[in-house]
């Protein structure tokens, strides 16, 4: 058996059982907001600062890293844009939400527990995963700034460059990570105590989110009929959209980080991380708008069920190609 379906079924089961609970309601409603909110504003900043400030910072600052998984998500990210505008140029904010999901990947809420798994004695795993997360985030922030501009009241009078600011000095996650990246580069270590406090919260981060992916996927589709769920329309696009998430944006990340020199635990890691299925704030974020939320929350529960079977063939190829 691949050696990445044992945390992928790990991650999959606590999905699940989020899932039942939601179905069988022994929660009350708004237990997946909470849970959400609890991993969004305290438990993954504290495990990206504590993790980026106890290492060094030669080994965050992985330019090679950076630059071939940020440059992957941006040309899927313009191709998606392209082909739906090209399809339907008047639904720009529909375009960009489309675009969000074929790039916008859960290396927080997915890709930390799995490669903690995955690479359990490996220090760098921790901080791929952050390092993918912060930079999700921006690219999260750029696409809000394109749904607002689109969806918007002409009245407003925004700049988009303050639309991406507000969206960027708001975020936990980024606040998390400059916090622990500037420890880092000023060498300096937090009392042990309050260091293991960081520990002990930031570790309740993956199963909480996990089990709240479960919940806020299982309430999507509640009242989901089975003819909008299986209409040939959704399934062509949904599986366009995965098709570029699973499969292209991973194999642009390989020739990228291949070509960027990255060494080759990093590579694999930078190749799976950009192969996880799109994150469940992209649906939080659709439902927001009301932009395609229906799409969403379904193109996210086919990619996470797909996962099954393009990652652990990306894997074999990636050790093949070792």
């Amino acid at each position: 058996m691949s050696s990445i379906l044992t945390p992928l079924i790990a991650v999959f089961i606590i999905m699940l059982l989020g899932s039942v609970v939601q179905k069988l309601r022994f929660l009350p409603a708004d237990t997946d907001l909470i849970l959400n909110q609890f991993v969004y504003y305290i438990a993954f900043p504290a495990i990206l600062l504590i993790v980026l400030a106890e290492t060094r910072i030669e080994d965050i600052i992985q330019w090679g890293f950076i630059g071939g998984f940020s440059l992957a998500m941006i040309i899927t990210y313009a191709l998606v844009i392209g082909v739906s505008l090209w399809c339907k140029p008047k639904q720009q904010a529909v375009a960009a939400m489309r675009a969000l999901n074929a790039t916008f990947g859960n290396t927080a809420f997915i890709g930390i527990p799995l490669l903690s798994l995955l690479f359990p004695d490996h220090k760098m795993a921790l901080v791929a995963a952050a390092i993918a997360s912060l930079l999700s985030v921006f690219m999260f922030a750029f696409a809000l700034v394109s749904i607002e501009l689109a969806s918007r009241d002409k009245q407003s009078t925004d700049h988009a460059m303050v639309i991406m600011a507000n969206a960027l000095y708001k975020n936990p996650i980024v606040l998390g990570s400059l916090i622990g990246i500037s420890l880092s580069a000023l060498h300096i270590t937090l009392p042990e105590s309050l260091a293991l406090v960081l520990h002990q919260v930031g570790n309740t981060s993956s199963p909480c989110a996990l089990f709240a992916i479960g919940m806020v996927l299982a309430k999507a589709l509640r009242h989901q009929s089975f003819a909008k769920m299986f209409s040939l329309g959704l399934i062509a696009e949904l599986s366009l959209i995965n098709l570029l998430k699973l499969i292209i944006q991973p194999f642009i990340a390989f020739g990228l980080l291949k070509l960027f020199g990255v060494e080759h635990d990093l590579l694999t890691m930078g190749v799976l991380l950009a192969a996880l299925p799109t994150a469940a704030s992209v649906y939080l974020l659709a439902d927001r708008y009301q932009i395609n939320a229906n799409g969403s929350a379904q193109g996210i529960l086919y990619g996470t069920l797909i996962t099954f079977i393009s990652l652990p063939i990306i894997e074999a190829l990636l050790k093949h190609i070792a």
